[in-house]
């Protein structure tokens, strides 16, 4: 019997295009200005420390900032640079710049599962800071409440069994006790590996019924059949 969801963001709970059209345009934009006006702060100073590790040489603010936008333009899942894109994401919800998308499904979902007592985490490549903050500026509240824990790219890439064993460790519940959702075949695969159910959100359609992934449309559809397994 499943005893937790751990739920994918991008293309799962969340629009697709709100995270390429929406999010990380406006992280690229205010990229430059907003290091060089916090290049004193020690979140950012970390961060592009991190950079130059991560780049394997040494950078000046400038030399760092013309390569995180290189990872950007490259959509390069580096670290440091989904920490800094978390941070100017944080000063846009702030300022009201835009809200964070939740489809109506799987946020009702999402509270029906938590009423009902399953615990729910969140596992994206985007940070934790950046899941946070998506979750608790939606149109439907802030809905970081209904989550015990997130993990990004920190526990290992999505595509890798290794990261999903590392969830695993971290909580007290075994493999089969766990369904992770996701829009993407590889990771499901990885999970699966892993020892985790999985189901595969085909939002956008195509449901074929074979393959080693359930697959359905939407959360609502997600039966509680799927969770007793």
């Amino acid at each position: 019997m499943i005893k937790a969801i751990i739920t994918d963001i991008e293309g799962t709970t969340s629009s697709l295009a709100f995270v390429q059209a929406v999010l990380f345009p406006y992280a690229r934009r205010h990229l430059a200005e907003f290091v060089r006006s916090h290049a004193d702060d020690p979140a950012v100073q970390g961060l592009l420390a991190d950079t130059a590790a991560a780049a394997g040489q040494a950078l000046d603010t400038e030399a760092a900032i013309g390569q995180l936008l290189a990872w950007a333009d490259a959509d390069q899942k580096i670290t440091p640079l989904k920490a800094l894109q978390g941070l100017i994401w944080e000063a846009g919800y702030r300022q009201g710049d835009f809200y964070g998308h939740v489809y109506a499904d799987a946020a009702t979902q999402l509270q029906h599962w938590r009423q009902q007592g399953l615990a729910l985490y969140v596992y994206s490549s985007g940070s934790v800071h950046a899941q946070k903050l998506l979750f608790a500026h939606t149109e439907y509240g802030d809905l970081t409440p209904l989550f015990s824990g997130y993990f990004d790219t920190l526990v290992g890439a999505k595509r890798e069994v290794a990261a999903y064993q590392n969830i695993v460790a971290q909580l007290p519940f075994l493999p089969s006790e766990l369904l992770f959702l996701s829009d993407i075949k590889e990771e499901l695969d990885a999970a699966q590996a892993a020892g985790l159910q999985t189901v595969w959100l085909k939002r956008d359609g195509g449901l074929d019924g074979t393959g080693l992934h359930r697959q359905v449309g939407s959360f609502a559809e997600i039966s509680g059949a799927m969770l007793a397994a």
